[in-house]
């Protein structure tokens, strides 16, 4: 067995032990090496592909059928796949997030969202976030473990390389709220919102700022990578809207990417939003559509949304004591 079943509902247990072999198995492929990074083209959305975005998006194909699986739209795609017409479940997958570190060694993974079939694909996957069934991610670092949650907490496993099945190390894993680190690439700054610059100049300025707080910052390009930590040890993830052209609605896909994080997040106590509504609340309208993205600890993910509703005065204020934190 790829994964131990034991809290895992009866009716996905099919579905995930798929998910998990395929990912054991990429997980030994990567270990391995070679030319994994090799550019081969570009996907569906126009992405630049590696080598490895093919051989586990193909991996995981191939697992998910006749694993009860119907429909199945992956990043790799550019339209849903028909795997089985008895399945009862639709599965969105980005089979390798963060591909453009695979050369320099930085943790990759995989990102997953399950939901209950439809009779078309459309139905299936275009349809409120907030109905998933179940969403998770394997990370593959200096240990492969897997994140999910079915709705009822978030599941810890650990890629146990002797057996190469996950096991159950933590049935109901919380996030902290007490942290000190944000994530941004800050090479964008210009390009933000104001709200955001605002929210970020704050954190940037320390203990002389309005929030009267050091705070570090992580960017690690890798979304199941920041992901990780911040399940772990709190914290705050940003990926706003910008002003380029193709970010106005921030590069992260709502699908396969975005609504399954949200609903890990949640789960952990945590809480995710496109900087002002929750991804929960919303319902993607194209495979393939982007949306901005923060989460992490529930209380400085509201903050970046406050920022948004306070007058342009205080928000164009650099470092000024807004409104926000008066007494």
């Amino acid at each position: 067995m790829a994964i131990e079943t034991g809290r895992i509902p009866a009716g996905l247990r099919p579905a995930m032990t798929a998910l998990a072999g395929a990912a054991a198995e990429l997980a030994v492929l990567i270990r391995r090496g070679g030319d994994l990074g090799a550019a081969v083209g570009t996907n569906a959305d126009g992405d630049g592909q590696k080598a490895l975005d093919v051989i586990a998006d193909g991996m995981f194909c191939t697992a998910l059928r006749g694993a009860g699986v119907r429909w199945l739209a992956s990043e790799e795609q550019e339209q849903a796949l028909a795997l089985d017409p008895q399945g009862s479940l639709a599965v969105a997958i980005d089979p390798l997030d963060g591909s453009s570190n695979i050369d320099t060694n930085v943790s990759i993974g995989t990102i997953f969202s399950i939901y209950p079939a439809e009779d078309t694909a459309e139905a299936s996957f275009l349809r409120p976030t907030r109905q998933q069934i179940g969403a998770g991610y394997v990370i593959y670092g200096p240990r492969c473990a897997m994140m999910v949650s079915f709705g009822d907490g978030v599941q810890q496993y650990l890629l146990d390389p002797d057996t190469g099945a996950f096991r159950l190390v933590d049935g109901r894993l919380t996030m902290p709220d007490c942290s000190f680190e944000f994530a941004i690439n800050a090479s964008n700054y210009r390009h933000w919102s104001r709200p955001i610059r605002a929210y970020i100049d704050d954190c940037v300025a320390g203990i002389e700022g309005p929030r009267e707080t050091n705070f570090n910052m992580r960017w690690i390009a890798s979304l199941v990578a920041e992901t990780h930590r911040i399940l772990t040890r709190g914290g705050i993830f940003l990926y706003p809207s910008d002003a380029r052209k193709g970010y106005e609605r921030g590069r992260l896909r709502m699908l396969y990417e975005c609504a399954p994080i949200a609903f890990l997040i949640e789960q952990a106590g945590g809480r995710a939003t496109d900087a002002c509504e929750p991804i929960l609340d919303q319902a993607a309208t194209a495979l393939h559509q982007r949306t901005p993205l923060v989460f992490g600890s529930a209380e400085k993910v509201a903050r970046v949304a406050a920022y948004h509703d306070l007058p342009e005065t205080e928000v164009s204020a650099l470092f000024g004591h807004r409104g926000l934190f008066r007494a």
